[in-house]
């Protein structure tokens, strides 16, 4: 997902069918979108996180 906006392999959802349902399956698409948006966003602006 973090490499292009493609589409993802079949293959690679059966796998994950495997372990997860449908439900989970989105929501860690979503977790895997915001993480990437994140760090585009800082990279973008040379953001330095706060790590706390």
């Amino acid at each position: 997902m973090t490499r292009g906006a493609a589409a993802l392999r079949e293959r690679a959802l059966e796998e994950l069918r495997e372990f997860y349902t449908e439900e989970q399956i989105v929501e860690l698409t979503l977790v895997v979108a915001v993480a990437n948006l994140t760090n585009r966003f800082n990279d973008a602006l040379q953001v330095e996180p706060d790590l706390g």
